[in-house]
């Protein structure tokens, strides 16, 4: 049996764009890198309905947002929106409403894209984050990271630089409003954040706090609420470290987080009051991990090391959530996106 994954990629050195993978179940082991569309600095990835891949993409120095038909092979280009100014960090997607979202770091601004039935985009709505921001050397503006929906089909907006989660009402037009704010502790560095399955509870990673926090959010009001914070690396690390990638099991008993610094996985037990307790840490064999994604049935988990140009695969055990390694140094150039690959 096997399952492809896309890759997205910088484009600073050798890599050409958007690749894919296959991983091997029987042979336990990453085969057949190789392109799947030309494309400048895809850096992260989204799949919506109708086989249609969404991405950001470079263009000299304009950056933006494009769309591809991902119906055969190789990803076809449909449409891009781009402008002159950094590319973006984050996309998210609503297929109900048909929308794409933005996230852009280096300008704090969220775009909303309506998406026509061919594939083509509109924007339709953008804000920018202004306000007061972090200690931290890397906060000195607003620095939006991600921007993806709720599970009651709201937007929920990290901004690292701000230490900020915002969630936005979305109304079917693509319009924003924002519903709430919830303000962490100066320089926790909002990145990341996945929901538990149960979509009353909201894991947000910091990147410049190494911290991941546990919230209960409450869809009447869109609010959250602190229930833990813990570090994602060993209290006695002093070397640099920024966390990364947060995913969680389809069951909702194990979290994952990406230590770039570390280069690590770090392995998070959910409890019964949805509070983490770490059980692991395994080695990423490579440099600076960004993205990981685990496979359809959650047994195997695909890693990233962007500044070492490799793919890393895991065994996962579903029943204690620790990873054991399979395979290292699969070489990928300027991997930072890891996406399955819905065929």
């Amino acid at each position: 049996m096997t399952e492809d994954f896309l890759i997205g990629t910088y484009t600073s050195k050798s890599s050409r764009g958007i690749y894919g993978v296959t991983l091997d179940t029987e042979k336990e082991e990453l085969t057949n890198v190789r392109l799947v569309a030309a494309s400048g600095k895809p850096a992260y990835l989204q799949y919506g309905e109708q086989k249609r891949l969404y991405a950001l993409k470079q263009d000299g120095e304009r950056g933006g947002v494009a769309s591809y038909d991902l119906s055969g092979d190789k990803a076809e280009l449909i449409d891009a929106k781009l402008e002159k100014g950094p590319t973006p960090a984050y996309i998210g997607v609503d297929d109900q409403r048909h929308l794409l979202f933005s996230a852009n770091y280096h300008t704090g601004e969220l775009k909303v894209f309506k998406i026509a039935a061919d594939g083509k985009l509109t924007q339709t709505d953008s804000v920018v984050h202004q306000g007061a921001t972090g200690p931290q050397p890397e906060q000195d503006a607003p620095h939006v990271h991600y921007i993806d929906l709720t599970p009651d089909n709201r937007l929920i907006v990290c901004d690292l630089g701000m230490d900020l989660v915002v969630v936005y009402d979305v109304s079917d037009e693509g319009k924003l409003t924002a519903a709430s704010r919830y303000q962490f502790e100066p320089g926790f560095g909002t990145r990341h954040l996945v929901f538990h399955p149960n979509g009353k509870i909201v894991y947000v990673l910091g990147e410049l706090s190494s911290k991941l926090a546990v919230m209960r959010y409450n869809a009447a009001d869109a609010s959250l609420t602190q229930l833990q914070t813990i570090k994602t690396i060993p209290a006695d690390w002093t070397a640099h470290n920024g966390a990364a990638a947060i995913h969680i099991s389809a069951d909702g008993r194990f979290v994952y987080t990406s230590n770039r610094g570390e280069n690590t996985i770090a392995v998070f037990a959910v409890q019964p009051d949805f509070t983490v307790a770490h059980v692991q840490s395994i080695s990423t064999e490579g440099d600076f991990p960004r993205d990981f994604e685990l496979s359809h049935d959650d047994a195997y988990l695909v890693g990233s090391n962007q500044n070492s140009d490799n793919l890393t695969l895991y065994k996962r055990d579903a029943q204690s959530g620790l990873l054991t390694l399979l395979q290292k140094d699969v070489a990928c150039p300027e991997p930072v996106c890891v996406k399955r690959w819905p065929k």
